[in-house]
C-alpha cells in the first residue's frame, strides 16, 4: 500500500482477489441455498464468477448499474435488470466493493430480499452490504488487477 496525495493506494494482485473472493464464498456457504448469483457490473463480475464456482452455482446473471464517471461518483442509473430475480429472494448479489453504498442501495430497491455481498467495504458502504470480508478506510483507493487503464494493472498469469 502506498501513500499518494491525500489517499492510500492499494493495488491488488489476481491471487489476492482470488483468495479474498474464496474467503467470501466460505462465509456465504451457510447462508444459502442460493437460486443464483447476480454480479453487479462491471466490478462484481470477477468476484461473482469465483464465488459462484466455489459455491457450485451455475445460474449467473448481471445487474448493470452505472454510478461512476472516471473517478467521481454520480447518480446511479440502471442499465440492465437481472432477469427472473423478482424481489431477490434466494439470490446472492455480488460486487467488488461497497464504497458509498449507493450501488447496493439502488439494487436493494429492485430486489429487497436478496443477500448483498462484497469483498471490500468502506465505512460509508458497510451498512448497505450484508456480508463482506475486509473493511478499508475511506481514503483507500483499491486498484483491482483487471483495471487495465490504471498504472497498477497486473496482467493475468499465463500458463
Amino acid at each position: 500500500m502506498s501513500v499518494s496525495q491525500k489517499h492510500l493506494d492499494m493495488p491488488l494482485t489476481w491471487d489476492e482477489v482470488n483468495l479474498h473472493a474464496k474467503s467470501l464464498a466460505l462465509k456465504l456457504a451457510d447462508k444459502g441455498p442460493w437460486k443464483g448469483v447476480i454480479a453487479i457490473t462491471t466490478g462484481g463480475m470477477v468476484p461473482a464468477c469465483i464465488i459462484a464456482r466455489h459455491l457450485k452455482i451455475k445460474h449467473i446473471d448481471t445487474l448493470c448499474i452505472s454510478s461512476y464517471d472516471d473517478q467521481s461518483q454520480r447518480k446511479t442509473q440502471i442499465i440492465k435488470h437481472a432477469a427472473g430475480a423478482g424481489n431477490g429472494e434466494g439470490w446472492l448479489v455480488i460486487d467488488d466493493l461497497s464504497d458509498t453504498g449507493n450501488t447496493f442501495r439502488t439494487a436493494r430497491e429492485l430486489m429487497p430480499k436478496a443477500h448483498y455481498a462484497a469483498i471490500y467495504a468502506k465505512p460509508a458502504g458497510e451498512a448497505a452490504v450484508d456480508t463482506y470480508i475486509m473493511s478499508v478506510s475511506t481514503d483507500t483507493w483499491i486498484h483491482f488487477p483487471w483495471e487495465e487503464n490504471e498504472a497498477s494493472y497486473i496482467a493475468p498469469p499465463r500458463a
